[in-house]
């Protein structure tokens, strides 16, 4: 579908959701403080939003078009990774934080102690994407135990020699996620076995460009982020399949993907879902037009039955998390939607 197509779909979607909320012109009441809507429905006000750098290309491509439509709706989007959003979210900075795993015990509890009520919304599925350089054509496939030998605390492989025999003689540069990623947390849990542990020497980022760009640079790199940036940056990267199997719109939404598969988020302050402007940028962000432009930006969207659920979530303004603080790898679709019900 061309950026056209797909932009006419969305200003629809959006001025439906004004006309919606409000009818034809009519001003609604508002809590005291928060935006109002002006003449014709459109809506005004201010959207703030940070957290994963994975969870970034989805809220920001929505916020765009969600502000192109309703003009006097300003959109600050901002990624300072998982653990930075919702050190934000819990001192009541921003009104969404992104995330790439689920709130840990500890957020939970800040956000507690802030006096934050949130709603925790699954809004698509992300496959964590080993990546190397386009030159290496030796690594296409590694097991979790190689990857393990990589990348845990002390690791003394930096020559692709020492990981497996047959291998060139290429020395290693690593590249990854910086500790306040949720995609640092995952990794290292999936692949390393304990939350955190790594190698200290590896360039880190919160920054997925930043670390695609570093691989792109060195034949001998390699590194991890999320499908979407990889995606965004396949002519100039190879996904190396993990177990065998390569991450696919496919693999991740049937599962096979693993351990490497996770659910994405965003999680809403419930104050700030009382205001118009954040109530309609949520709807849409989780409505059936928006699934295009989420697989369009190399995200996996999650089944219907499973945006029907979380839709009710943000209806009822249900609040607190599924996951009880677990990071949550290898959770399927099935599981998720278990949880969800």
């Amino acid at each position: 579908m061309s950026q056209k197509t797909t932009t006419l779909i969305l200003v629809s979607l959006f001025v439906g959701v004004g006309v919606g909320l409000f009818g034809c012109g009519k001003k609604a009441d508002a809590p005291a403080g928060s935006a109002t809507t002006s003449a014709g429905g459109s809506l005004s006000g201010t959207l703030t939003i940070d957290g994963s750098s994975t969870v970034f290309p989805a809220t920001s491509a929505v916020a765009e078009e969600f502000t192109n439509v309703n003009k006097a709706v300003k959109a600050a989007v901002s990624e300072s990774g998982t653990g930075g959003g919702f050190k934000k979210f819990a001192a009541k900075e921003i009104d969404i934080a992104g995330a790439s795993r689920p709130i840990k015990k500890e957020e939970m509890e800040a956000c507690a102690k802030g006096g934050v009520e949130f709603i925790e919304l699954p809004i698509a599925y992300d496959g964590l994407t080993v990546i190397v350089n386009k030159e290496n054509t030796w690594a296409k496939s590694l097991t979790v135990e190689e990857l393990k030998k990589m990348w845990s605390p002390g690791s003394a492989v930096n020559n692709w020699k020492d990981v497996r025999a047959g291998f060139p003689d290429v020395p290693i540069k690593y590249f990854g996620a910086g500790t306040d990623s949720g995609t640092f947390d995952y990794f290292t849990k999936a692949i390393v076995g304990t939350e955190k542990s790594i190698r200290n020497d590896y360039a880190a980022s919160e920054d997925d460009n930043v670390i695609s760009l570093g691989v792109q640079g060195d034949k001998g790199g390699i590194g991890f982020l999320g499908y979407s940036y990889f995606v965004m940056n396949q002519e100039n990267l190879a996904a190396v399949q993990v177990g065998g199997v390569a991450p696919s719109q496919e693999t991740i939404q049937g599962g096979t993907y693993q351990p490497l598969s996770r659910p994405l988020f965003i999680y809403v302050s419930k104050l700030a879902a009382a205001r118009p402007e954040l109530k309609a940028y949520v709807e849409a962000l989780l409505s059936k037009e928006m699934r295009t432009l989420l697989t369009e930006e190399g995200f996996v969207p999650l089944p219907d039955e499973a945006y029907d659920l979380v839709s009710k979530r943000f209806a009822a303004l249900k609040t607190g998390s599924v996951f009880a603080g677990d990071t949550a790898v290898g959770v399927k679709m099935s599981e998720l939607l278990a949880k969800e019900q």
